[in-house]
């Protein structure tokens, strides 16, 4: 299943005075799911990905790549990011500017407007571990 983008970013890409040129854009969800895998590994304080919950069935979902589970719905995109976090960080404020950076960078970069993004914490990494 490919997104379907219509983006105002797409659609004011050029001058005012420009005409847009016929067509669509399609963003695949696999997309969509490294830009939030990416952006999350950016966020000092995260150690990694986690696996995501949920068994055989999830390994059957376009949707899903490690650590990150993206739902489409009416041009929408909501995130379930399942990270492992450096110990001794503060767990909320990390948890937060990774909210913010997913969202950010999502609506940004495809111009699709983020209904959620939910973080997970699935284990806290020692130094010597990592």
């Amino acid at each position: 299943m490919m997104a379907k983008a219509k983006t105002k970013k797409a659609e004011s890409a050029g001058k005012e005075d420009e005409p847009r040129a016929p067509g669509m854009t399609t963003i695949a969800p696999g997309v969509l799911v490294r830009i939030a895998q990416l952006t999350s590994l950016s966020v000092q304080g995260v150690a990694g990905l986690a696996p995501i919950p949920g068994g055989v069935n999830r390994l059957f979902r376009r949707e899903a790549g490690e650590g990150v589970h993206i739902e489409l719905a009416n041009n929408f995109v909501a995130a379930d990011l399942y990270l492992t976090l450096d110990y001794g960080i503060e767990v909320r404020k990390v948890s937060r500017k990774v909210q913010r950076d997913v969202a950010r960078a999502l609506e940004d970069m495809v111009g699709m407007q983020v209904s959620r993004v939910d973080v997970h914490i699935e284990e806290i990494v020692f130094e010597h571990e990592a």
